[in-house]
């Protein structure tokens, strides 16, 4: 997996008007919990950028003030209608310690679905999976090769290794959708 390496600074202040004053700074407030301390810092909001506006799964060297953090995104929360960056919970990771979290779906193989005239459709782009540090994937491979017009894939098709999927089995990964013009044909009975 990726990783990432994130500065911070350690907030002498909690509290809305100090986070309010940190965001007027082009700075994010953060807060690392799961180890042995909770760890209030900031960042600035421009780091962010590789982390969070990509559809990778990163683990984050995480730098306060010379201490080394291994950490994982658990949660980000943006602005509802400026879409600005407002807060970031990072989980911290141990040696041998499962986390959980979501990680993206790669396709691999060629649906005879989509040689025939369809077209796929992801309804899942992420899949949550739980999976000690070292175990972590970059992506869950799901191979579309026996996918036909019409099928779908679901995430209890995919044989995990190292790790546990935590979506729900019965929930479609992809599907290959019939155009409309294909339907006319079949109908015809061509």
């Amino acid at each position: 997996m990726k990783s990432l390496e994130i500065v911070g600074f350690k907030r002498a202040n909690l509290g809305k008007t100090d986070a309010k004053a940190l965001r007027l700074d082009a700075q994010v407030p953060c807060v690392l919990y799961g180890g042995k301390d909770t760890v209030h810092f900031s960042v600035p909001a421009i780091l962010f950028r590789e982390l969070l506006y990509t559809p990778e799964a990163h683990i984050v060297d995480l730098n306060v003030e010379g201490t080394m953090y291994k950490a994982i995104v658990q949660d980000a929360q943006f602005h509802p209608v400026n879409e600005m960056l407002l807060h970031v919970d990072f989980l911290e990771l141990e040696e041998g310690k499962e986390v959980k979290m979501d990680i993206p779906v790669k396709y691999v193989g060629v649906s005879p679905g989509v040689l025939a005239g369809g077209k796929l459709v992801s309804k899942l782009r992420k899949v949550r999976v739980r999976a000690t540090m070292d175990n972590l994937p970059d992506y869950v491979e799901v191979n579309i090769s026996s996918m036909e017009l019409g099928k779908s894939i679901k995430v209890g098709a995919v044989q995990p290794t190292g790790y546990t999927i935590l979506t729900s089995a019965e929930a479609p990964i992809a599907t290959i959708t019939i155009p409309r013009a294909l339907k006319g044909e079949l109908a015809a009975g061509k």
